[in-house]
């Protein structure tokens, strides 16, 4: 039998390929995204990395009707951010359809356009891939922009333990959050968790009103409780209005209110998305590009 010397194998191989065997197992830690590659990104995972975003599906502030407390709530609290002042995590809970997701990117692009030195970034993660929040922050904490992290549609099933990954970051942990990173989630629930899971702790737990405060406290995270409702058919209108004026629509105002009307009783509820609907529909139908 040959020699591992005579078979051209030697020390410096071995080391060689346990140094290889080494690095498969623990690789080096990924290099710092680049953000300057666009305004916004998307988080992904295995392997983890900013997906930049040339064009955010949006729409203007200016059309988001029905809202207004919310909207300027959240656009002050987003300026402060902006030129590094103190400034809360947001939760925007309610009705479907009411525009949560749109107010958080319209807001994003209010604020560039008014502090256009600001290097603010909207960065957005889906609730999947909550358990990574950490090594995001990570690497947003060696950034010098600052981030609007993004999580649309927050909610937790009962046997869901993504919540922790999410409630160490927010305020807890030795590091706690990035001093540049503030946190915009959305939400139908206030208190994020559903009815059952809350009262499968209750009865389930040693200690019932401790496991219940675990759950609930999340949402006490946020500083801002922003509320949306189910809009009245003023409103409803207004918005189709809006849309319309923006987009250089003319339609008798009779018709207008007519056809609206029938569209939002054919879908047995009235939002600002039903809303976009209508207005899609009727611009196809006169030819009006979008």
């Amino acid at each position: 039998m040959m020699s591992r010397a005579e078979q051209g194998f030697t020390s410096e191989d071995a080391l060689h390929r346990i140094a290889e065997a080494l690095e498969r197992l623990s690789p080096p830690a990924a290099p710092a995204p680049d953000v300057s590659a666009a305004q916004a990104f998307v988080w992904h995972v295995s392997p983890d990395h900013l997906q930049p975003v040339p064009q955010v599906n949006r729409v203007a502030l200016d059309l988001l009707v029905g809202i207004g407390r919310a909207r300027d709530t959240l656009l002050a609290n987003s300026l402060q951010f902006a030129k590094g002042l103190p400034a809360n995590n947001a939760l925007l809970w309610g009705a479907r359809g009411m525009g949560k997701s749109s107010l958080v990117k319209a807001v994003h692009a209010r604020v560039l356009e008014l502090e256009p030195d600001s290097a603010l970034k909207l960065v957005e993660i889906q609730r999947e891939d909550l358990p990574s929040i950490a090594r995001l922050m990570g690497h947003l904490r060696r950034s010098s922009a600052r981030f609007i992290l993004f999580c649309d549609d927050l909610s937790f099933s009962h046997d869901d333990q993504h919540y922790k990954s999410l409630k160490a970051v927010l305020d807890g942990g030795v590091e706690g959050r990035p001093d540049n990173v503030v946190l915009y989630a959305t939400s139908n629930r206030r208190h994020l968790m559903p009815r059952d899971m809350i009262e499968n702790e209750r009865s389930s737990a040693i200690s019932p009103s401790e496991a219940v405060e675990e759950k609930v406290s999340l949402s006490d995270r946020f500083g801002l409780w922003l509320g949306f409702h189910p809009c009245g058919q003023d409103e409803y209108l207004a918005m189709i209005e809006g849309y319309c004026a923006a987009y250089g629509l003319r339609i008798a105002a009779d018709r207008l209110r007519a056809e609206a009307i029938e569209w939002q009783a054919t879908r047995g509820s009235r939002s600002g998305r039903v809303a976009w609907q209508f207005f899609t529909d009727l611009a196809g139908r006169e030819g009006v590009r979008l």
